[in-house]
């Protein structure tokens, strides 16, 4: 395994853990969110990072690492609602269920990770690792930049001309992300 494969196991080890532990305080309470509202906390944490980035300062304590562990989980979480019926109705009209079985969840956990991986490490060998010459403060202007084009997308329905969808913005967020947080651990 390379060193790049090993630290991102072992940040998105650290991701998910966090996500079950908070799984077993909340449920999947989130599954009532559109992707908006999950495009909009993600923006919300890229925000503060940003702010703390250029003010060095936490007036409420918690510094920018939980904010990028957050914006993963937000991503996958939101790359989960993309997969599953709406939260708001199954199809049929009645209402959908917004209860994941925690082997369920772990296993759409696992699977969108994983995915997002290989993505990784196809941009990896086309770019050469670029991410670890770039300032954790570029990577976090571009998770900001693809959440601005997420909303532009969403504001337009999902449809695009010539760009990825919403699901490639996510993925991208989720290694800008993993890269700092790899980075920010150096």
């Amino acid at each position: 395994m390379s060193t790049t494969e090993t630290q991102y196991r072992q940040v998105v080890q650290r991701c998910k853990d966090l996500f079950l532990k908070k799984n077993h305080d909340y449920g999947t309470s989130w599954r009532i969110l559109r992707l908006p509202s999950i495009t909009d906390q993600i923006f919300i944490k890229a925000q503060r990072i940003r702010t703390l980035q250029e003010k060095g300062v936490s007036k409420v304590g918690e510094g920018i690492e939980p904010e990028f562990v957050g914006i993963i989980n937000y991503c996958v979480m939101a790359l989960i609602q993309l997969e599953l019926a709406s939260p708001t109705t199954s199809g049929d009209d009645k209402p959908a269920s917004l209860d994941l079985p925690i082997d369920d969840l772990e296993r759409r956990y696992d699977e969108q990770m994983n995915r997002v991986m290989h993505l990784l490490f196809a941009k990896n060998h086309d770019y050469g690792e670029a991410w670890r010459d770039m300032r954790v403060s570029s990577m976090t202007d571009i998770i900001l930049m693809k959440l601005l084009r997420t909303k532009q997308i969403e504001d337009h329905g999902g449809n695009t001309l010539v760009s990825e969808g919403v699901e490639a913005n996510y993925m991208d967020m989720i290694n800008y992300a993993v890269f700092c947080l790899i980075k920010m651990q150096e």
